[in-house]
């Protein structure tokens, strides 16, 4: 009953919210850039919850998220353009197949390195991140296909206030309903001791497939949207710096908390464009200064995070 009443307060107040937005951008009351960084911020939550599962709920310290972010992107732009897909009807298929093909990697790619753990497995899903990274740089072969290192051009925007605001408050919903399940208790036991997770009879590897394949298909579909967004895809997007981002709104928000890790989103996406509207061209780099002090500083006010049960 408790998750009942949490979930249908949460329809309420994303409807409350998708209203003001619609009002907003319909009445031309903000920028278009503006919009723009909305739904960029809405791509980056829904990916971002897709590492907390696996990161805050599992226990699996990935450092390739923005590798299954870039697979999801890049099929759903060969996917546009193999069927001509030219509308938001058309498009949510694909955006759905998208995920599915990053969680099929995330699940064929962690047979091999879910064996190992903490800073070995970082260095594993560093490692394939990287590999993704220079594949789609060296693509040149097919760059009919991939487009190479010149990027991937030419993609229809597709992506808009209904389809990403929906599809993160569905995957939201989702996630909830998966930790509140016995899946869910399942990657907290392994994440809290995975020794005792065994000794009771939690299959945990297949558990910690599970959670990786699912938080890379929730990355495969934020890449989707990303790339029909923005409309232009490079293999720089995609590099460990990206990566990186996530990790840091997770860790933010509070490892373990959805609520958190949609504040952070936001808060992240919020202060790293405001800077960039603040600041002036000359001193812009001056960002990546200012950051890592606030961040050093965050850390030590609030060391578990925005939001944590700690």
């Amino acid at each position: 009953m408790k998750f009942l009443s949490e979930s249908f307060k949460f329809l309420l107040l994303s409807a409350a919210i998708y209203a003001v937005l619609k009002v907003l951008s319909a009445g031309s009351l903000v920028s278009s850039y503006i919009q723009q960084i909305t739904l960029y911020a809405l791509i980056v939550t829904l990916t971002s919850l897709g590492l907390n599962v696996i990161y805050g709920y599992t226990g699996q310290f990935s450092l390739g998220h923005a590798a299954f972010y870039g697979i999801g992107a890049y099929i759903s732009a060969y996917l546009t353009r193999l069927t001509g897909a030219e509308n938001a009807l058309s498009f949510l298929p694909i955006l759905f197949v998208s995920g599915i093909a990053s969680g099929v990697a995330g699940y064929l790619i962690g047979i091999p390195i879910l064996r190992l753990k903490d800073d070995f497995l970082a260095i594993a899903t560093l490692g394939f991140g990287t590999l993704v990274r220079v594949f789609l740089d060296n693509s040149d072969k097919f760059s009919d296909v991939l487009g190479g290192s010149r990027g991937f051009v030419g993609i229809p925007r597709l992506t808009n206030l209904e389809i990403a605001f929906f599809s993160t408050v569905f995957i939201i919903l989702l996630t909830k309903n998966l930790i509140y399940s016995k899946y869910g208790l399942f990657w907290r036991c392994i994440r809290d001791d995975e020794l005792a997770a065994t000794s009771v009879g939690i299959n945990t590897t297949s558990m910690k497939l599970m959670a990786f394949s699912y938080g890379c298909a929730l990355a495969g579909i934020g890449g989707a949207l990303y790339a029909h967004l923005y409309t232009f895809l490079h293999p720089s997007n995609f590099d460990i710096l990206k990566s990186i981002d996530f990790l840091i709104i997770v860790i933010i928000g509070g490892m373990g908390s959805i609520a958190g890790t949609i504040y952070a989103s936001i808060l992240w996406v919020g202060f790293i464009e405001g800077l960039r509207i603040v600041l002036p061209v000359e001193v812009l780099d001056l960002r990546w200064v200012v950051i890592p002090i606030l961040l050093i500083a965050l850390m030590m006010w609030k060391p578990y995070g925005l939001i944590s049960k700690k």
